[in-house]
């Protein structure tokens, strides 16, 4: 039998090599297409703290780990909701209904705020009645919430231990495949922490001198809101939140007497905290019509009507609502001082492919 000659030799060699390689290598699954490992994102103009500043930074691999879990349905009970029905991202993970719709189609009571620049929030209240510390402890109560998306925290375990595929991502994430809830938290918290926005035409005027970013409107809205109107009193930092709970009258009943959620209250007891709800981020603000904790108001010019009204009188009523006696002018201006509020940035698109 013939030798083969040395060039053949060495090209029968890479063949050989290329041939074991494909065997060893499989394609990228689909659903690493769609998400693969990305940078923390850097901080958009107009919010001066980045994620590597936080006490626990998230991690590419949580973060993508998390995104996964955010969009996947199979964590509810049915298959049917995932934190994205609520928390969609083109409406700044907020949603563009009165009230959420769960499992079943059951509704609740109380619009899905939205966790836009949480990571940078003044103080760590999350729900409107900030009974979570933590945006872990938040990423897992709708999870065993019954009318949400109406599970268990052991069986959304179950479920995804069955699942092969994700053990892989725990690994890259944790360290190990164990899936706890603990880890189910913090992955699902760390890509929450990785939404932000910002660079809004308000920050360009304000924070590059670009005078051309925004209106004349804009400019007298920005005045009255740090002026006359005192929206600055309760909407202050970057994410325009002091992140505290505050009663505008939402909700009560003259005639009983009552609020129809009481609001913090539930969480803490406490009497003068009757009726009060978090104070929302106006960050995106215009992405998520209708507004409040129950989405009574239909528009920002609504909300901007309850604060020139003084709020709705009731005995629980904060002391820093005030008439204000706003011009229609003024009003108008207000509105569009939180419309520039919207930030140019790529917006998230939902995942529809997950590991199987």
């Amino acid at each position: 039998m013939k030798r083969p000659t040395w060039p053949t030799a060495c090209l029968l060699l890479v063949a050989a090599a290329l041939a074991t390689g494909c065997q060893t290598m499989p394609p990228t699954p689909e659903w690493e297409l769609q998400n693969p490992i990305r940078p923390l994102p850097a901080s958009p103009l107009g919010i001066d703290q980045t994620l590597a500043d936080l006490p626990e930074p998230p991690t590419p691999e949580r973060a993508r780990l998390g995104r996964w879990l955010f969009y996947d349905a199979r964590i509810s009970a049915n298959g049917s909701i995932s934190c994205a029905s609520c928390h969609r991202p083109e409406n700044a993970f907020s949603e563009p209904t009165a009230v959420s719709t769960g499992i079943g189609g059951q509704t609740g009571t109380r619009k899905s705020p939205t966790f836009i620049n949480a990571a940078f929030a003044f103080y760590p209240n999350f729900f409107w009645d900030g009974r979570a510390s933590s945006l872990e402890e938040q990423a897992l109560g709708p999870i065993a919430n019954p009318i949400e998306m109406g599970s268990t925290h052991d069986t959304m375990i179950q479920t995804l231990t069955e699942i092969a595929a994700y053990k892989p991502y725990f690994v890259e994430a944790f360290g190990s495949d164990e899936i706890t809830t603990d880890r189910v938290a913090k992955a699902i918290a760390d890509y929450e922490r990785t939404c932000l926005t910002g660079n809004s035409p308000w920050d360009r005027w304000r924070k590059n001198k670009d005078e051309a970013a925004v209106s004349d409107e804009v400019k007298l809205g920005h005045e009255v809101f740090f002026g006359k109107g005192a929206c600055s009193t309760c909407h202050v930092g970057p994410n325009f939140s002091d992140s505290l709970f505050h009663n505008l009258g939402v909700g009560w009943n003259e005639e009983t007497k009552t609020f129809a959620d009481d609001g913090r209250f539930l969480v803490t007891g406490e009497d003068a905290h009757k009726g009060a709800f978090k104070t929302p981020t106006l960050r995106d603000v215009a992405l998520h019509a209708p507004y409040l904790h129950d989405g009574s108001a239909a528009s920002l010019e609504d909300v901007v009507e309850l604060y020139d009204d003084g709020g709705k009188a009731n005995p629980y009523l904060d002391p820093k609502m005030k008439k204000l006696g706003l011009t229609a002018a003024e009003v108008h201006a207000l509105v569009a001082f939180m419309e520039a509020l919207t930030g140019d940035i790529e917006r998230e698109k939902p995942l529809t492919v997950f590991p199987k």
